[in-house]
C-alpha cells in the first residue's frame, strides 16, 4: 500500500526553541492502545490525520535525542528538524502488527537523519577549529594544489613558511586527505548494504528507549514538583531544608539552632513539619 505523509506538516522548531519545546511537551503522550489504534488507521486506511497524531505525540522524543548530540556544536533546532524527518519516515513504514512500540522502531530512523546531518556538517566545522588552524588549512590547501602530496622537504618548507612545526603540517594534511564514511546505512538501502554499515555492529546497551525517555521526564517532573512545593513554605523552613538536604556543605541541627536562637530539637521539628508539607503537596 502506497502511503504518503506529504499531506501534512508537523510542528517544526522556529526561532524560539524554548517555546517549541514547551509546546511539544504539552502534547499528551499516547497510551499503547491509542498508539496501536492510530497506527492501524494509517497502515490500513491511509488516514493521514492518524499519522499526524502519531508524529505530534512523539516530537518530544526527537527533542530528547537531539540533546544527546549537543556536543557537536551544531544547531539544536536543525538537529530536531532532521530528527522530525526521520520520525515521519518511521511512521510511514511502521507496521502495527509487528508488536513493538513506535518509539522503539523510530529510534533508528531518527538517528539516521541526525547522523547524516552531523556527518554532513561536523567535519566542516571541526577540521580547523582555531584561528591558527584555519590559516594553516587554507595556506596548505593552496600549497597542495601545486605540490600534491608533500614529501619531507616540502613539509619542512611549508612549516617554515607558515611558522609552525612540521608535525602540525602533517596532521593538517592528514585531516584534509581523510573523507567521511556514513555511520548508518542509507534508509532505502538493501539488507546486504545495511549489514556493512558500522552502526549495524554496535551493541545497544539501552534498547528500551521508551523507558529512558519516561525516566528522564519523571526526574524533571519530580524536580519541578519539589521546587513548587517548597515555594509554599516560610523562609525559615526553606532555609532549614536547603541547609540540611539541598547543599553540598550540609548544616547540622546545632548549627541551625545557633543561627535562629532556638533549640536543636525545635529545628528537627521544623524540618519534619516542612518535609511532611512537601510530601503532601507532591502527592496531591
Amino acid at each position: 500500500m502506497n502511503k504518503s505523509l506529504q499531506a501534512f506538516d508537523p510542528t517544526t522548531p522556529g526561532r524560539d526553541l524554548t517555546a517549541y519545546m514547551t509546546s511539544v511537551n504539552s502534547i499528551a503522550v499516547l497510551t499503547p492502545e491509542q498508539e496501536l489504534e492510530l497506527a492501524k488507521q494509517y497502515y490500513y486506511n491511509d488516514d493521514v490525520d492518524a499519522a499526524r497524531q502519531l508524529v505530534l505525540a512523539h516530537l518530544r522524543f526527537v527533542v530528547h535525542m537531539a540533546k544527546t548530540y549537543s556536543g557537536y556544536g551544531l544547531s539544536q533546532a536543525d538537529l530536531i528538524q532532521e530528527g522530525n524527518v526521520g520520525l515521519m519516515k518511521a511512521v510511514k513504514r511502521f507496521n502495527p502488527e509487528v508488536g513493538v512500540r513506535l518509539v522503539s522502531f523510530a529510534v533508528h530512523w531518527i538517528k539516521a537523519e541526525m547522523h547524516e546531518y552531523i556527518l554532513r556538517n561536523w567535519r566542516i566545522v571541526k577540521i580547523a577549529t582555531t584561528k591558527a588552524q584555519r590559516k594553516l588549512f587554507f595556506n596548505l590547501r593552496s600549497s597542495k594544489k601545486r605540490l600534491g602530496w608533500l614529501n619531507a622537504a616540502e613539509t619542512e618548507a611549508v612549516a617554515a613558511d607558515l611558522g609552525v612545526d612540521a608535525k602540525v603540517v602533517q596532521q593538517m594534511e592528514g585531516r584534509m586527505a581523510s573523507y567521511d564514511t556514513a555511520f548508518d546505512a542509507e534508509p532505502d538501502s538493501d539488507d546486504e548494504t545495511a549489514y556493512r554499515s558500522p552502526a549495524y555492529y554496535l551493541e545497544d546497551q539501552n534498547s528500551d528507549t521508551a523507558s529512558m525517555v519516561e525516566e528522564t521526564e519523571w526526574d524533571e517532573m519530580t524536580s519541578s514538583s519539589l521546587h513548587l512545593a517548597m515555594s509554599d513554605l516560610d523562609d525559615r523552613s526553606k532555609d532549614i531544608l536547603n541547609s540540611r538536604w539541598l547543599t553540598d556543605d550540609k548544616a547540622t541541627l546545632h548549627e541551625l539552632a545557633d543561627k535562629y536562637g532556638i533549640s536543636a530539637e525545635r529545628i528537627r521539628q521544623l524540618e519534619k513539619n516542612a518535609m511532611n508539607k512537601i510530601k503532601a503537596k507532591m502527592e496531591a
